[in-house]
């Protein structure tokens, strides 16, 4: 697709991406993946579900799953509708992606935030157990339960213990759990992934990289002054292609080890600033950063860089460069902002 941006002008690189090798350790694997019919996702029509259904097509070729979503206004605190949704998918592995991710909604409103992401994935599995259904299933957790971890501590492994320090995370930790005590209890056949940052096409201007694009293309097209308004851009985060964390997913789905956790991550550390300044490269555009305070999140997490080494052991690993997610925002934002 043409979008009339030239690859390598303009703009300003920051700083350069560090990156780590990874060991992997000796960790618990199936000795064979688990052949997997359906696939009921919740959560389905959200960002990373968005990909799955675009994905879908190279998924059956390459997994041989069939892929079932509920209805768009599923609701899953209700038992009739969760029943309902199972009788129809009869799923033999279910990937829960459905949440409330919002952080800053998450202060503004923690009990909703509890009752979807922990009282949803209550009610989701007493529907398995009253289908008689025994899916693999995996909750989509999130790399944000591990809290503040000192710089001289990373990369972070899933053997360190969580500190979670707003309600989200604490509403994610309490789902993974439950998980965890339906798996010694009641036989569930579940795998705990811990995400970090992922980033594609489709996804809300609510986080730091899509809103970038939509700023550098309003500039690029003529429709604000040369400034694009951030937050901290000094911070480092580990960032992942939505679509290697589909992929992660799906391995986990058929290799994962029940009762086990899985952080899904890239293992290198990107500074945001370097990341927005690709961005006004890529677009061939000249711009400064202007510090919005209302953007601002205060967080003492200055870095952060998780181990993929575990996942890893299952035969993953990252297939799609960053690079890709940027030129996917940035084309997508072009096309909603074209030149006037």
């Amino acid at each position: 697709m043409d979008t009339g941006y030239p690859p390598g002008k303009g703009g300003r690189i920051i700083g350069r991406p560090k990156g780590a090798n990874a060991r992997i350790p000796p960790f618990p694997t199936l000795p064979d993946a688990t052949p997997l019919k359906r696939l009921f996702v919740t959560g389905g029509h959200g960002f990373v579900g968005q990909w799955i259904q675009r994905l879908g097509p190279a998924i059956r070729d390459a997994h041989g799953v069939e892929i079932e979503l509920p209805a768009v206004d599923f609701d899953l605190l209700d038992p009739a509708q969760v029943d309902r949704e199972l009788a129809r998918a009869r799923p033999d592995a279910i990937l829960h992606l459905a949440a409330q991710s919002n952080v800053p909604q998450s202060f503004r409103d923690p009990e909703a935030t509890f009752r979807v992401n922990l009282i949803g994935t209550l009610r989701l599995l007493e529907g398995v157990r009253r289908a008689g259904l025994s899916p693999r299933f995996v909750l989509a957790s999130s790399g944000d339960v591990y809290g503040e971890v000192p710089e001289g501590e990373l990369p972070v492994t899933e053997s360190r213990i969580p500190r979670p320090r707003n309600p989200y995370a604490v509403s994610k930790l309490a789902a993974e759990e439950l998980c965890g005590q339906w798996s010694r209890t009641e036989g569930l056949q579940a795998i705990v992934a811990r995400p970090f940052n992922h980033v594609g096409k489709g996804q809300s201007e609510a986080f730091a990289l899509p809103a970038f694009a939509h700023q550098v293309a309003d500039i690029k097209a003529g429709r604000r002054e040369p400034f694009v308004d951030a937050g901290d851009i000094d911070v480092t985060r580990d960032f992942l292609h939505v679509a290697d964390v589909v992929e992660a997913y799906l391995v986990l789905l058929e290799k994962g080890v029940p009762g086990e956790t899985y952080n899904v991550c890239s293992g290198i550390e990107r500074r945001v600033g370097d990341l927005l300044a690709r961005l006004v490269e890529l677009a061939g555009i000249e711009a400064g950063v202007r510090t919005d305070a209302a953007r601002l999140r205060p967080s003492p997490q200055r870095r952060m860089r998780g181990d993929n080494a575990k996942i890893r052991a299952l035969g993953w690993q990252p297939a799609h460069p960053l690079e890709a997610s940027l030129r996917d925002l940035l084309d997508e934002a072009l096309l909603r902002n074209p030149h006037g």
